[in-house]
């Protein structure tokens, strides 16, 4: 059994797979990860393996306590990977972006697929059918802005994110509604349409916070997957441990 610790920049994810198949989740402020670790570690009696993949602040005390628990990989650039990188800052490639590419190598082997994360930022990862890893791109994503649309004005207000009502803003809220979501949605289109210009057999593949918002009113035919990231993390995990 593993234990998946995924730390965002505010909160935890923790994930409990039995082989491949995920028989918990819980998403925890970061400051109570060692509290809930303990408590899973004391349910689950067959849990040993432990994989952390941090992009928040993860305090090296909390790190040591976790590898005290259990045989503890923490991903970063140096760990064995299932693909051949060929990205030219290996060194700054978020290991978010990792999992992600790795949870594609394992369910979707010798395929074009382009993996998309819309979280707090929207990320798009790119691997081809021969296990190569190209790169992708960053962009903000729905939250950020919305924020960067309230904290660099003097008078636009920030709104909770919301399905417009109209390409046509009827007002100023209505108009940040349409100016955000769909800046989002034609954004992620015309990126895909790219893409499969260039790779007719491209699998596309949607995960993160606003993957279910998001995948709704997308055009393009996709995947949404919730779990992409945590089951790209158990395939690494596996994957380390077997070699």
């Amino acid at each position: 059994m593993n234990l998946i610790i995924d730390v965002g920049n505010s909160f935890v994810k923790l994930a409990v797979y039995s082989k491949n198949k995920l028989i918990f989740k819980e998403i925890v402020e970061i400051d109570k990860i060692l509290e809930y670790i303990i408590s899973i570690k004391n349910k689950y009696n067959k849990l040993t393996n432990a994989i952390i993949s941090s992009v928040g602040r993860l305090r090296k005390d909390d790190i040591k306590v976790i590898n005290q628990l259990f045989d503890l990989l923490v991903l970063d650039s140096r760990t064995k990977l299932p693909f051949k990188n060929l990205y030219k800052t290996p060194n700054t490639l978020g290991v978010d972006r990792i999992a992600l590419v790795c949870a594609s190598v394992n369910q979707y082997p010798k395929n074009n697929v382009l993996v998309i994360d819309a979280g707090t930022c929207i990320t798009y990862d790119f691997i081809n059918t021969k296990n190569e890893y190209l790169g992708g791109a960053i962009s903000p994503g729905l939250r950020m802005r919305y924020k960067g649309l309230n904290n660099l004005t003097a008078t636009l207000p920030l709104l909770d994110t919301k399905t417009p009502n109209n390409i046509i803003g009827n007002s100023t809220e209505e108009s940040i509604h349409s100016g955000v979501v769909n800046g989002v949605l034609k954004e992620i289109d015309g990126v895909i349409k790219e893409y499969e210009q260039k790779y007719s057999d491209l699998t596309v593949i949607l995960t993160g916070g606003d993957a279910n918002f998001l995948s709704k009113q997308l055009k393009s035919s996709i995947f949404a997957n919730s779990n992409f990231l945590l089951e790209g993390l158990n395939f690494i995990l596996k994957f380390n441990s077997n070699s």
